[in-house]
């Protein structure tokens, strides 16, 4: 009886200490690329692709329970434009996240950006930290800017509204990174596509209907399509006209260019099964959404 107990209580034990190794949200893969630097120590930019994994994907980001298979797929690549022997670097970093389609072995991104504006420093094998209330390096406020954006946009795309909380965070991320003049991307109305731009028009309330909008499109949408394809199709096809009153309330949206560097070519993949009434039409609307892109929206033609 005593032995049988040890046993339950071993397996107990390990099932908590699973549970909590798997509890991360994100499954991420860092890449630092520094093929434009010449003559450096090389080992700083392995340590920082080191550190920077260990950091994301060995933190627990929300409240939420995420089974392993349930981890958001991410990749985070920092390319260095310039480096100084004080650890001083300028560079960019593209983020890409994607989530799996319901009953399907397809896999949609929800997020697809490139950010040119990274100024940081950094020291080899120095540890990467993050406290909430008090962000004093613009690489860590940047990562986990975009780690709360990707969270915002997996949330939204399994409920109405399900991203605020994460927003909310990037939203204090903006602010606070906004006292350090020196750190480029922040400040208000600087770029439309600036990480202070991005924000803003996600938390803006009268482009809400985006949001609304990327819900439907992926749960009542993309999720549906394994099991009823034509209904999933025209559940998405008859949602579209919310790009349409975003690009007439605010031609120049961040959002919209969000959606069509995550979306476009996946819409045109779902168009190809539509009468051909609905693809003139979806031609005819995303034209003019998006008219330097009509090269992309050939096909809708055929």
């Amino acid at each position: 009886m005593k032995l049988r107990f040890l046993y339950i209580s071993i397996f107990l034990f390990s099932l908590f200490c699973w549970n909590s190794l798997s509890a991360q949200e994100l499954n991420a893969r860092v890449i630092v690329n520094s093929d434009k630097i010449q003559g450096t120590n090389k080992n700083v930019y392995t340590s920082l692709q080191t550190n920077l994994t260990e950091f994301i994907n060995g933190r627990k980001w929300s409240h939420a329970s995420f089974s392993p298979v349930e981890k958001i797929d991410c990749t985070f690549t920092v390319i260095i434009n310039q480096a100084s022997d004080e650890g001083a670097y300028q560079g960019e970093i593209q983020v890409q996240a994607r989530r799996p389609v319901f009953n399907s072995q397809y896999i949609t991104t929800i997020f697809n950006y490139r950010d040119v504006q990274l100024g940081f420093s950094y020291m080899e094998n120095t540890p990467i930290e993050y406290v909430e209330t008090n962000i004093e390096n613009n690489l860590v406020a940047t990562v986990v800017f975009y780690i709360y954006i990707i969270l915002g946009m997996d949330f939204d795309s399994f409920s109405p509204m399900g991203g605020n909380p994460y927003f909310h965070q990037a939203q204090q991320i903006a602010s606070l990174a906004q006292s350090y003049s020196a750190w480029t991307g922040w400040t208000p109305f600087e770029k439309e596509n600036s990480r202070h731009g991005v924000i803003t028009a996600l938390t803006d309330e009268s482009l809400s209907s985006f949001r609304n909008f990327w819900y439907i499109y992926h749960r009542r949408g993309l999720d549906e399509m394994a099991a009823n394809p034509d209904r999933g199709r025209t559940t998405i096809i008859n949602a579209l006209p919310a790009l349409k009153e975003i690009k007439e309330l605010k031609p120049g949206s961040i959002l919209l260019q969000l959606f069509a560097d995550c979306k476009l070519d996946e819409l045109i993949n779902i168009y190809s099964t539509a009468s051909s009434q609905e693809k003139r039409d979806g031609y005819d609307m995303l034209n003019n959404i998006y008219p330097a892109m009509s090269y992309r929206l050939e096909p809708m033609k055929k």
